[in-house]
């Protein structure tokens, strides 16, 4: 170029009456050489727009030749084909305790801290309170009168025997009619010993120290003109000022009853101190040596009277019954005092539990996972002082749906994965046969027990699960997608494919469909299938191996390429 443009130079300047060169290039005619351009431009967009036009006549002529588009088929082949199961679930200590306060008290001592690991019987924490001691014993005291009521109406105890602690009389005595009602506790006599009588005379104080319990005693009965050998039985210190302004004290002589004293009879005695003749200030009268009242046992129940001997005066040996009763109660009435016997019992697990919930020890081994006390509060009830989890073994409650219930069986092993990284081995440890309705898709609840010995599993976390449900090997297989779903004209559901070739009008016998549904080219065959996994169903009868089935169709862009695929 730079040649070219010398030698124009060189030429210039020897032609005659040139100017000078100059490298400045002269001025374009710019109006002529635009017009050409938009001339060009137009002719180009007027092609385009031909051969868009073009392309759009032959596609809705070629659509329409062309129709739905190209069937897919796949041929039914032999393979294996394995089942899995899938879920996901919470995880939570397989074994946890906690203790709850059912009364309030003072804490005085806690003896662990959150994450400790405790074993089970070791002390926790020790918290005082009267109340709950008060209502243990209350308790055990029901539980006692209960159980006596029980046996009361049951056993030997229904027979009832009132008897005398010693020999006497009777005295006072009920009236009990055979085969009346004697409730319990109901006083039916005094005993009275009458073997022998006590007389109290008052004597000086002057004699105090001359006057001592076992001292004989000279006894005078004016009305029978009889003197009897006494005893003196109890001295008694007492201030009694006799109308002449003299201190005297009490002293019982005690008689032997030849049969023929009793209560109230006039007497006096005389005592011998040191040779002398002590006489009483003034007579006293006789008292029974001791008096008793013979009362039927408290109870609940009522008894009728059975056999009696009570009559005032009436002389008995010690032990002899007096009065025999028989408890009147139905088995109505047993099946009340056995239920009133285990709830006096519940209420005492339940006062000693509350108990021994204010002075916890770890019902298992584990560890600690809160603490709801503190050392030196008021603990309140209600307060869940603390709660352990053993975190060794963990369990996963998840649900299984009716599809897959029916492979799931406890002691199966199950894949257990945390994030999706972590491997853990799972067994199912039970599976429960009440289901319940969700989304119209009834769900089992399902339990699977994880070892977590190394604790990488934490409480409340989400884990996936599965399990190999069923494997089936050199089966028919054909991809799920070819499997469609029917009625029968019975209204019953069913399982089809559609088979390449000609079936005739034999095919659609007892099914709702009709020739229209079905792809031209193919008939339909009712089959039955197995297990599937993501992509294929097994093909237990009904076609052959090597048939071709339908399993979709792609639409034609009427240019040789696929625009979407039916299924």
């Amino acid at each position: 170029m730079a040649e070219i443009m010398e030698q124009e130079k060189q030429a210039a300047e020897t032609a005659p009456g040139a100017p000078a060169f100059s490298e400045t290039a002269p001025a374009p005619k710019k109006k002529k050489r635009n017009e050409k351009k938009l001339v060009r431009r137009i002719v180009a967009l007027v092609i385009v727009a031909a051969l868009i036009a073009g392309f759009f006549w032959w596609r809705k002529q070629h659509t329409k030749q062309d129709g739905a588009g190209e069937a897919i088929t796949e041929t039914v082949y032999r393979g294996s084909i394995t089942s899995v199961v899938r879920g996901s679930g919470a995880a939570v200590a397989k074994n946890s305790a906690s203790i709850t306060l059912l009364s309030d008290g003072q804490v005085m001592e806690v003896y662990v801290s959150e994450g400790d690991y405790v074993n089970a019987g070791d002390r926790l924490y020790s918290i005082d309170s009267e109340v709950a001691v008060d209502a243990v014993a209350k308790a055990e005291k029901k539980v006692r009168a209960a159980q006596k009521d029980l046996s009361d109406v049951t056993g030997a105890a229904r027979e009832m025997s009132v008897r005398a602690d010693y020999a006497g009389i009777l005295m006072d005595t009920r009236d009990c009619p055979v085969g009346e009602t004697v409730p319990g506790g109901t006083t039916i006599a005094t005993l009275v010993d009458n073997t022998r009588l006590l007389l109290p005379l008052y004597f000086s104080y002057a004699y105090e120290s001359d006057i001592f319990v076992g001292q004989s005693a000279a006894v005078s009965i004016p009305a029978t003109m009889a003197q009897l050998n006494g005893t003196v039985h109890e001295i008694h210190k007492v201030q009694r000022v006799s109308d002449e302004g003299g201190l005297l004290f009490e002293v019982d002589i005690a008689v032997d009853n030849p049969g023929t004293l009793t209560e109230k009879m006039a007497a006096t005695a005389a005592l011998n101190v040191g040779g002398e003749t002590v006489y009483a200030y003034e007579p006293g009268e006789f008292k029974w040596f001791r008096t008793k009242s013979l009362t039927t046992e408290s109870s609940s129940i009522s008894y009728k009277c059975a056999w009696t001997m009570l009559r005032d005066y009436m002389p008995v040996k010690a032990g002899q019954s007096v009065l025999s009763l028989v408890a009147e109660s139905t088995e109505d009435d047993v099946a009340d005092y056995e239920l009133a016997l285990d709830q006096a019992k519940e209420a005492l697990e339940k006062a000693q539990s509350n108990l021994d919930a204010l002075n916890g020890v770890a019902p298992i081994d584990g560890t600690v996972l809160s603490l709801g006390i503190t050392a030196g509060e008021e603990a309140k009830s209600g307060t869940v002082a603390v709660s352990i989890a053993d975190t060794s073994t963990m369990i996963v409650n998840t649900q299984i749906d009716e599809m897959n219930v029916s492979y799931a069986h406890a002691g199966m092993p199950v894949d257990v994965s945390l994030w999706g990284e972590t491997q853990l081995f799972g067994v199912i440890e039970s599976v429960s046969l009440t289901a319940t309705a969700e989304n119209g898709v009834a769900r089992f609840p399902m339990v699977i027990s994880v070892d977590n010995s190394d604790g990488a599993l934490l409480s409340g976390a989400y884990v996936d699960y599965s399990f190999t449900a069923s494997n089936s090997e050199d089966c028919l297989v054909v991809p799920i997608q070819c499997v469609k779903s029917a009625q029968t004209t019975d209204g019953e559901s069913c399982k089809l494919l559609f088979v390449q070739g000609e079936g005739g009008e034999d095919a659609f016998e007892n099914l709702t469909i009709s020739p229209s549904d079905v792809p031209a080219g193919f008939y339909p065959v009712v089959v039955e299938t197995g297990i599937s996994d993501s992509y294929n169903v097994e093909i237990l009868s009904g076609v052959d191996e090597g048939e071709i089935v339908y399993a979709g169709v792609v639409q034609n862009d009427g240019m040789g390429g696929g625009i979407g695929m039916y299924f």
